[in-house]
């Protein structure tokens, strides 16, 4: 009997988006607590350990250090504006390559202030690519749904620019398929050809993520998240948002070589434990003799 074309696509799609969530990489906050949580996650995964104004580049390292410890492949952010000068910088970027790091996520940052003579991440690349530094990889991030202080046209120009010296992009928060799929293909008509790890929410919630993602400058995805059937009763019942739902949105998007979507990059919001158990429900690896995948929620 022939197989149906359609059943072939379907199973490709699916293996792709089970592929996608078993090698996502964990994004955690350098909180008091982090590290047990982290070890949630088996070890060799991929963690991926933020840098902020509130706790400074020092924490970054801390956690860096003990994360590596733990077993797991570490990628630090850097945010540019939390680096004072390029000694600093070569500094930061010594202490990752010491510890057998070998990638770097290089953003802006969220200071009102820069520290130093660095405001943006473009200048740190830049000044990445003046000196022998080890990383193999710098990924840089991007926004499918704008920036509440970046004009849409600088956001552009200046991922034209960093991919440069860029190796990827990771994307921030996005709940709209749509609104990601026509980004994806607007940016690769302009000429932004860094491969993409899509930010996915963890499963948490959907009251918590809902606070959280306004407090990071995604209400705009959260304003469509909550005008879609069965949001509103969900967060009335407490029930979790499903990350999966997106990825089945983009069906075949998936498999073009075009969009070239690299993985998926989980802003866990330091909720390690449930996103693994999410992972592995996903990809077949819980405890059930058979897993199922799961319907797509309402």
């Amino acid at each position: 009997m022939t197989e149906n074309p359609c059943d072939a696509i379907g199973t490709q799609i699916h293996q792709r988006i089970t592929d996608l969530i078993a090698s996502a990489s964990l994004e955690v906050i350098p909180l008091e607590g982090a590290r047990e949580k982290v070890r949630a996650a088996p070890t060799g995964s991929t963690v991926t350990i933020t840098c902020s104004p509130k706790f400074g580049l020092e924490r970054t390292l801390e956690y860096a250090t003990t994360t590596v410890a733990d077993g797991y492949r570490v990628v630090p952010h850097l945010a540019a504006r939390m680096v004072r000068d390029e000694q600093s910088l070569r500094r930061f970027v010594s202490r990752v390559v010491d510890l057998g790091v070998n990638d770097l996520y290089v953003i802006g940052g969220d200071a009102d202030e820069p520290l130093g003579k660095f405001s943006s991440a473009a200048e740190i690349l830049d000044a990445l690519s003046g000196f022998a530094h080890g990383l193999e990889r710098i990924g840089v991030g991007c926004y499918p749904e704008g920036h509440p202080k970046i004009p849409d046209t600088d956001l552009l120009e200046a991922l034209l620019d960093k991919q440069v010296h860029a190796d990827y992009m990771v994307s921030q928060l996005c709940f709209d398929s749509a609104a990601l799929m026509d980004w994806i293909e607007q940016i690769r008509v302009a000429g932004v050809l860094l491969p993409l790890r899509i930010g996915l929410a963890a499963p948490i919630k959907t009251t918590k993520l809902a606070e959280l993602s306004l407090r990071i400058g995604v209400g705009q995805s959260i304003r469509y998240l909550t005008k879609q059937h069965g949001m509103v009763g969900s967060l009335l019942l407490g029930r979790s948002y499903a990350p999966q739902d997106l990825l089945l949105d983009m069906g075949e998007r998936l498999l073009a070589e075009e969009f070239d979507i690299e993985g998926l990059h989980m802003f866990t919001f330091n909720q390690v434990e449930v996103t693994v158990a999410w992972q592995r429900q996903l990809t077949g690896l819980a405890s059930s003799p058979t897993p199922e995948w799961p319907e797509r929620s309402a």
